[in-house]
């Protein structure tokens, strides 16, 4: 059934697939009776190049969101809008016919989100209908930590010691769980387990990141508990678990980042930026996205495929598909880099650390184009995020903000020496080295004579030579200092 004669309130949901923390939610429901809607957009999100594994995850979030909606009585609609362009017509109709005179919505970012909500709000004001939005996903509304001289950050040290002074103010925040409401003569929708055009990813993968509010505090007080203290010592070893595990949840809005901080904080005695050092450094990675969401608002450039560093669009990118190509299907040579891919591949997740590995190697040792990279990681990622993702790979490209001096180049195999000591996580994925020792299996090209290992792939590429090539392209950009008006 779906009529009503009441005012109500919508919810438009989006990143933010939860009930506790949730600022438009707890708003709408503080005044009146609510709805609420989530629009599937499949053309949308396959030119914004979302994982299918992130569009079942959202699903499956959105499923459980449902039934714990429904023990409050507010029903949960779905709506079909291909593209965003389409969103206005559909929630305008919605609201008419349900009687809604206010819409809220928790804030998004990026070019695309922000035209779609000014579009979305026009429609609905010309009709009498108010839209509200709140400051959900970030800590700090963007706009509100600046330079002296009024522009957005461009470097990371800087952004987080304002930051820090605003958390010694006072940390954001939460919100209450809105209460159960009296039932509404409306029905929720079911939430469709597929949308076309995505396909269903293994069981394997879906089992690695079980959907709900209930799974995501479950890991978030686990981390918090057990293994935060760990973090700065662990952070960087692929084969150990010392990461986390919830930038899925973050990504999609199942857990905000108020209940990180404030986690976080709980295990360190109310520090943020002394005490455990585990902690802190954890809280730094919250910043972190913080920062890069923030970049995406006051460089919109990068939300268009583009360099912060306007002088790096000059770079003279190789053109090498077959390279691209063995890189995105784990067939290098390096075992390190096929070790991450393969990982990539199978859950929908990478190490933080291998992440910059792999995308050093693209980008420098085949001097093949960062967007290549950016846009495949996307493709496969169930926590892909374009503010962080964009931000990761412009940081590793040295096309960035706050990124790497280009001729900081890591080298794949000490990286594996480094960070994989034993060749513990290299075996995991590559057990054709599973016979290899320890000192063999971070560069199986020199085992065995002229052939390397058998079933595994000679080194596409020499990582000195290919170093060169990539300093000589960086040296022949245009001057720094002219290109940008310089960095902070």
């Amino acid at each position: 059934m779906l009529s009503t004669d009441t005012t109500m309130q919508l919810i438009w949901l989006r990143s933010d697939l939860r009930l506790h923390d949730n600022t438009a939610l707890s708003a709408a429901a503080a005044r009146g009776p609510s709805v609420a809607v989530y629009l599937l957009s499949p053309q949308q999100w396959r030119e914004h190049d979302d994982a299918p594994c992130k569009v079942d995850f959202w699903l499956r979030n959105l499923h459980e969101l449902s039934r714990a909606l429904g023990e409050l009585n507010i029903p949960l609609l779905i709506r079909m809008a291909p593209r965003w362009d389409e969103a206005p017509k559909v929630l305008l109709d919605l609201c008419q016919q349900l009687n809604i005179q206010t819409v809220h919505v928790n804030e998004e970012y990026g070019i695309h989100e922000t035209r779609r909500d000014a579009a979305v709000a026009e429609a609905l004001s010309a009709q009498g209908i108010d839209f509200y939005s709140y400051l959900d996903q970030l800590l700090f509304k963007p706009g509100t930590v600046l330079t002296k001289t009024g522009t957005y950050f461009q470097v990371f040290s800087q952004f987080r010691k304002v930051c820090y002074e605003r958390l010694h103010g006072s940390l954001p925040g939460r919100v209450s769980k809105p209460g159960a409401q009296a039932r509404l003569n409306i029905d929720s929708d079911t939430v469709p387990s597929a949308v076309e055009g995505f396909e269903t990813p293994s069981d394997h993968l879906r089992a690695l990141w079980p959907a709900g509010e209930d799974e995501a505090l479950r890991r978030l007080d686990t981390f918090a508990d057990s293994q935060i203290d760990y973090y700065k010592s662990e952070r960087d070893f692929p084969a150990k678990p010392g990461t986390s595990q919830l930038s899925a949840y973050l990504a999609a809005g199942v857990i905000s980042p108020r209940q990180c901080l404030h986690a976080a904080v709980q295990s360190n005695q109310g520090e943020f930026e002394s005490g455990k050092v585990g902690a802190v450094t954890w809280i730094n990675e919250l910043l972190w996205r913080e920062f890069y969401k923030h970049i995406l608002v006051g460089y919109p450039r990068v939300s268009r495929h583009r360099a912060f560093r306007p002088e790096t669009e000059a770079l003279a990118w190789r053109d090498a598909p077959e390279e691209l190509l063995a890189w995105q299907e784990a067939r290098t040579g390096l075992p390190i880099i096929d070790a991450a891919m393969r990982q990539l591949l199978d859950t929908g997740w990478m190490h933080n650390r291998l992440r910059m590995v792999v995308a050093m190697f693209l980008t420098k040792n085949l001097l093949i184009d960062w967007r290549e990279g950016e846009r495949f990681f996307m493709r496969h990622l169930i926590d892909g995020d374009l503010a962080a993702n964009n931000g990761g790979w412009q940081w590793s490209s040295s096309t960035g903000t706050d990124s790497a001096p280009y001729f900081r180049i890591f080298n794949p195999l000490s990286q594996s020496e480094k960070f994989d000591a034993e060749g513990v996580f290299i075996k995991h994925w590559l057990p054709e080295l599973a016979g290899l020792n320890k000192k063999e299996v971070h560069n199986p090209a020199n085992v065995g004579g002229l052939f390397g290992v058998a079933d595994y792939p000679s080194p596409i590429v020499n990582l000195s030579t290919s170093r060169q090539r990539a300093l000589a392209a960086f040296k022949n950009l245009p001057s720094r200092q002219q290109a940008g008006g310089g960095y902070e």
